[in-house]
């Protein structure tokens, strides 16, 4: 049994799931459930395969937001010029489905981590990989991982650059050089491929002195791309310059397109939000977006395309319900909104959730919602909730359902955490 499935007597492959005619408004599946709407998914990948080809720069999505091959396969054929992963784990779900480049925003760490992650690139010749150093005790090693296991090709790896109370990277210029000489020192194996960062830790309201810390990394990265190139430290290949937040990848597409260097690179972005945006915490981030760069802002806008849908289960009191949805089942960075109600057996479609309906709190697998005293709610009604910050939402199911504009069912996916 799968939360969100219905109880099956026989397994169902996955391909054969529309033949079912599930219905989640017909209560065909048991709630709570949480669903994918798959004409928002489509306008959200178009748009960004829009983006890439007006900018020029290549996008390795966070595959990690979803952990869904299925959805990879959406963003590889609109463009993606690669995964990006965060774990060797991941990279072993990525490489499982066939994925010929795959980008690990992180480092590479721990013995048997970085075993697996060599021993699957030795089965897999064709498979481009990249991966973070911070630190030269890991740059040593991954080298010596690399001999000992003999891998036959260097490892790509590009210098993280951070920034005061962020996560991993190098705190500074000095520190970051210091890095990447002694990948380049290691040249039998590793290669050093570029630089990288990661802004998306910083509050995605965009507001002037979060700008301010956001540029001042990318101009840190420009000037540690620079740097390394005229010290001849970057190896074979194209240089990689990578940022990866799904908030100022506008920023991001800006400021490393004007590094100077003596050698060919791409600028990768690694947003991987875009594909089902949300309906908090990324409407936010893409309303700051339309206000620096309304141009862009002018080529259509992404969709909530992830839903949670539940039933009301108690109305203990005149200003509140309760719904039968919680922690377990969605993201609570941001409280879940209130967006859609249907009233089995009244409706035909789904209403728009009249005002004043909020959601307080969350425990484990109840909602808490703060109601007009008028509310029409009944026990048994259906509510759909967007969310906020998707990657915490997709991690808590093992199977979604695609569904049409009617709430049809298409087709599920299933996730890898």
């Amino acid at each position: 049994m799968e939360k969100g499935v219905p109880a099956l007597q026989a397994p169902l492959p996955l391909d054969q799931v529309a033949t079912q005619k599930w219905n989640i408004l017909a209560e065909d599946v048991p709630l709570p459930v949480a669903i994918l709407r798959e004409r928002a998914l489509r306008a959200n990948s178009a748009w960004m395969r829009g983006y890439i080809e007006q900018t020029g720069v290549s996008i390795a999505p966070h595959g990690k937001t979803s952990m869904a091959p299925a959805l990879y396969d959406l963003q590889i054929s609109d463009g993606a010029w690669a995964i990006t992963v965060s774990t060797p784990q991941h990279f072993a779900v990525a490489r499982e489905f066939g994925f010929k480049r795959i980008f690990m925003a992180n480092q590479l760490i721990g013995r048997r981590g970085i075993a697996n992650v060599i021993d699957g690139l030795k089965a897999s010749p064709d498979l481009a990989f990249y991966c973070l150093v911070d630190d030269t005790a890991n740059v040593a090693a991954l080298a010596r991982a690399v001999r000992e296991r003999g891998l036959g090709r260097p490892l790509n790896v590009l210098v993280e650059l951070g920034f005061e109370g962020g996560r991993t990277g190098c705190r500074s210029l000095e520190a970051a050089l210091q890095v990447a000489h002694a990948v380049a020192e290691e040249a039998d194996a590793l290669n050093l491929a570029g630089v990288e960062g990661f802004e998306g830790l910083l509050r995605n309201d965009g507001a002037p002195e979060i700008l301010v810390q956001v540029n001042a990394l990318l101009d840190g990265m420009v000037t540690l791309a620079e740097t390394a190139d005229r010290e001849g430290l970057f190896g074979d290949g194209e240089v990689l310059l990578s940022a990866g937040g799904s908030s100022y990848y506008d920023l991001v597409t800006t400021k490393l397109s004007a590094a100077k260097l003596s050698r060919a690179f791409r600028v990768l972005i690694r947003s991987g939000c875009y594909i089902t945006h949300d309906s908090h915490m990324y409407v936010r981030a893409r309303d700051a977006l339309a206000r620096r760069d309304p141009a862009l802002a002018a080529t259509g806008n992404l969709e909530p395309a992830l839903e949670v849908w539940a039933y009301v289960q108690s109305r203990p009191e005149p200003c509140k319900a309760i719904v039968g949805f919680g922690k377990r089942d969605a993201s609570y960075d941001d409280p879940p909104i209130g967006l859609k109600w249907f009233r089995p057996g009244l409706h035909d479609k789904p209403q728009p959730l009249p005002p004043g309906h909020i959601v307080q709190r969350l425990n484990d697998q109840h909602c808490h919602l703060e109601i007009p005293a008028q509310s029409p709610l009944l026990v048994g009604d259906m509510l759909g909730f967007g969310i906020s910050h998707p990657c915490l939402t997709f991690d808590k199911w093992r199977v979604m359902h695609l569904v049409d504009e009617d709430y049809l069912v298409t087709g599920s996916i299933r996730t890898y955490f």
